[in-house]
């Protein structure tokens, strides 16, 4: 059976089996719509909010970018983990405690303020579809190689299967969807990884496999055959990268920090019964993305070697177009990958084009967003696990955009319109409100697929600086200040996320000739200009207080007993 129908045969069988858990949890009040009825058991929200997290900038993008940056890249990995163990500490157990649907929610009552609710709608909107554009791009990316369609027509397909479980089961339906599509990305993800692992070094586990010696190379390692490779053809060396100190940092920081308050995350941590399966759900949750956040950089390494060893042939001396591999033909069709003969010696190279010898001149440009999913084509692995990938891969993405969506549509729903604009609606109004937000969602994130503002990651690590920038201090100091009153929260969170998409918005769309160092702020990239948001937040909030009127006392009563580890508030709406 060649690749093509079992990638349709194990897609399909994956969408059906989604539609079917979102017919069979379909949602049938606010409550199940929004948190999932208050019940879903600790391991089974710990996978969920797994697969609701491990976007498809984790499973597509993110060895892509190890594998391009090596050393450079790094900062997801260690910032994207990093956040999630802040979330989980500082924050997630003191939001269920204080009994909430939302992010938006809490911010609205604790800071005792219609305006901060909005303000915080605003934001979580924001956030939520700078993210769905990474979402869509990698839905278009995995249907344009391995479904051959169009990106559009791929882009609809997504559309289709999401309206299924987020607009019937909301929260309800989502949640046991994300456990069904966490199992079918860690098999995806894990399955060639231990290939290629045992192919190239002997072992089994690719965490080992990636600080092994290479089968059949006098005992030359992987990392040191990467070091080798990139200078000789004109790119940094992949152990140490090219990034400033300062930027290293502040992208680590941001994304770590965004992290902890992204609210698509945040709401799964009110979907448990109690505050203490909170922390419970949080410690499987680290597991199960440790099981895939460990074996990124082995797959971003054996994927590089892989690739140069295949364009450049065994001897370096470059392969010609003409007898080039099937993956090289497989993805030019989808113009993600392109060459350029330029001396017209009708052989394929892959240089940083600083190179100045005439005969290494060609130039393959390889859009680092197929590493992972042409990672089995270029290791000649099976077809089943080609097809196995193009399922993990559509499985993430999706998974991502429905907790997205969910957001999206609650803060339509129940902040706008219950809390804020039509506190008398009732029930079915309200549920009926959340499901036309989250089609009208759909529509507009299809458009963001269509129409992607750059590569997954480099989307994704945006909405992360959104998120540090606004939801972040907001959240930390409702929660650890008592004397934190409303105009500094909303005057720090309209600076933060103002300085911060204006930032972006000058270096990757106004002006993308001046994103370089020399006219970054401190040498910082637009990836990493979250965290000067988030300090920029926390200073405005801090002097605004001092001149403002103080917190209610009720309020300040309110927040001591939020830090109570005692008892545990039900989710609710009022």
């Amino acid at each position: 059976m060649d690749v093509q129908t079992l990638t349709f045969l194990i897609v399909g069988l994956s969408f059906a089996l989604y539609i079917g858990i979102a017919i069979w949890a379909r949602a049938g009040s606010t409550k199940e719509f929004y948190v999932a009825g208050g019940g879903v058991p600790p391991l089974a929200n710990g996978m969920a909010t797994a697969a609701d997290w491990m976007s498809a900038a984790s499973f597509i993008s993110m060895a892509g970018i190890i594998s391009f940056a090596g050393y450079d890249g790094s900062v997801y990995l260690m910032g994207w983990t990093g956040g999630y163990v802040l979330l989980a500490m500082c924050l997630a157990p003191y939001l269920r405690k204080f009994g909430k649907f939302t992010v938006p929610d809490f911010i609205g009552d604790r800071y005792y303020s219609r305006t901060a609710r909005l303000v915080a709608i605003f934001c979580a909107i924001f956030i939520c579809f700078t993210y769905i554009a990474g979402q869509m791009r990698g839905v278009g990316v995995v249907f344009s190689r391995f479904l051959e369609v169009e990106i559009e027509t791929g882009v609809y397909i997504g559309m289709v299967i999401v309206f299924f479980y987020a607009v019937l089961g909301g929260m309800k339906g989502i949640t046991y969807t994300q456990v069904a599509q966490y199992c079918v990305l860690v098999f995806a993800y894990l399955v060639p990884a231990i290939f290629i692992s045992m192919m190239m070094t002997g072992h089994f586990f690719p965490q080992t496999g990636f600080g092994a010696t290479l089968i059949g190379s006098d005992g030359v390692y992987v990392l040191d055959k990467l070091d080798g490779l990139s200078a000789e053809l004109g790119f940094a060396q992949y152990t140490e990268g090219s990034k400033s100190m300062i930027d290293v940092f502040a992208i680590t920081g941001a994304l770590m920090v965004g992290t902890a308050g992204l609210p698509h995350v945040i709401v799964r941590f009110f979907t448990v019964p109690r505050v203490k399966d909170t922390r419970i759900s949080a410690a499987w949750t680290l597991v199960f993305i440790a099981i895939v956040y460990t074996t990124a950089p082995a797959v971003a390494a054996f994927a590089r070697v892989n690739m140069v060893d295949t364009i450049n042939g065994k001897d370096g001396s470059g392969t010609a177009y003409a007898e080039a591999p099937g993956w090289i033909k497989n993805w030019e069709r989808t113009g993600l990958i392109t060459f350029d003969d330029k001396n017209g010696d009708g052989k394929m190279f892959y240089t940083a084009g600083k190179i100045t010898d005439p005969n290494s001149a060609n130039e393959v440009n390889v859009d680092r967003d197929i590493m992972v999913l042409a990672n089995p084509e270029i290791a000649n692995l099976p077809a089943w696990v080609i097809a196995l990938v193009a399922a993990g891969g559509i499985a993430a993405a999706l998974s991502t955009t429905a907790g997205l969506l969910l957001v999206i549509s609650t803060s339509v729903s129940h902040d706008l319109l219950k809390r804020t604009l039509k506190p008398d609606i009732t029930d079915k109004q309200e549920l009926l409100a959340a499901r036309l937000a989250a089609m009208v969602a759909i529509v507009i994130s299809a458009y963001f697929g269509i129409n992607p503002p750059g590569f997954v990651a480099s989307v994704v690590a945006f909405a992360f600086g959104l998120a540090a920038a606004s939801f972040f201090p907001a959240i930390i100091m409702g929660i650890f200040s008592k004397t934190m009153n409303r105009e500094g929260a909303i005057a720090g969170m309209v600076t933060g996320i103002g300085f911060t998409a204006a930032y972006i918005i000058f270096f990757k769309f106004v002006s993308p000739e001046l994103n370089n160092p020399e006219h970054w702020f401190l040498g910082i990239s637009p990836e990493g200009i979250g965290l000067i948001g988030m300090i920029i937040n926390f200073v405005v909030a801090a002097v605004v207080l001092k001149f403002t009127q103080a917190t209610p006392i009720e309020i300040q009563e309110m927040v001591e007993g939020i830090r109570n580890p005692k008892g545990s508030a039900e989710a609710h709406d009022h």
